[in-house]
């Protein structure tokens, strides 16, 4: 339990004593709104690694060139933890927005930081709304901001299985003219799920597949994303599963 008391504390304390901090950075964006969202990246990006090395997690990271510097991107990941954000986020080597669940607006604070971040959220009971969002996240990439998705729509409770990936998600990619990122998270339940409310020392292994380019595919394929992305997320998942936990 000492880690999840050490983690959950320090998430408390980093909300609480960064009020100050967002007021500067509400101020900063009237006058700079890239150094915002430059500042905000780093500040949020340093905090999430305070949150792994208190969780005792080694992550392993594959296909790190995989991922372009240069451009947006679509990042679409398995999930099977709530910590997938945290060790997702703390890597991305440029602004990159992250799609959340509607409910996470009812998190004081933390909604600030989110959408300091340019994070999106997601009704998924009203169809109208959450087409709003896709569009909304579209304009981002087209603006050099970075979308991560996990297609699955909520957390697998399952191990080692995959949810349907929802094809909307792929909309942004598609009509965004952006690649997509698979992202394949190996172990991630083992860091808090698996054992609630316990958080264990483990380690996860993260893997950057190759890019996707959606212009470069047939249309039968195009139709077919979610399968498709699954599939190249599935091989990487077994694969490192075998390697690296046998």
């Amino acid at each position: 339990m000492i880690r999840f008391i050490l983690v959950l504390t320090f998430l408390i304390l980093f909300l609480v004593f960064t009020i100050p901090v967002m007021i500067v950075e509400w101020i900063i964006g009237k006058f700079n709104p890239h150094l915002k969202d430059t500042s905000s990246l780093a500040i949020v990006q340093w905090a999430f690694r305070c949150v792994m090395r208190l969780a005792g997690t080694k992550i392993i990271i594959l296909g790190d060139e995989n991922v372009p510097r240069d451009k947006a991107v679509l990042y679409v990941g398995n999930h099977r933890s709530y910590f997938d954000v945290i060790m997702t986020y703390m890597r991305v080597p440029r602004l990159t927005g992250y799609i959340a669940k509607v409910e996470m607006l009812k998190i004081p604070l933390l909604r600030t930081w989110m959408k300091y971040l340019h994070c999106l959220f997601l009704d998924r009971e009203n169809i109208k709304e959450g087409l709003k969002t896709i569009l909304a996240a579209i304009e981002k990439v087209k603006n050099g901001i970075s979308i991560c998705i996990f297609p699955e729509g909520t957390r697998n409770k399952v191990p080692d299985t995959f949810l349907p990936f929802h094809e909307g998600s792929f909309k942004i990619a598609e009509k965004g003219n952006v690649p997509i990122i698979p992202m394949s998270i190996v172990n991630a339940g083992d860091i808090f799920e698996d054992h609630f409310p316990k958080i264990r020392k483990t380690t996860v292994v993260i893997e950057y597949c190759k890019p996707i380019y959606m212009n470069e595919l047939d249309k039968e394929t195009r139709k077919n994303m979610g399968s498709y992305v699954t599939e190249i997320i599935s091989e990487a998942y077994f694969r490192n599963k075998k390697q690296y936990f046998g």
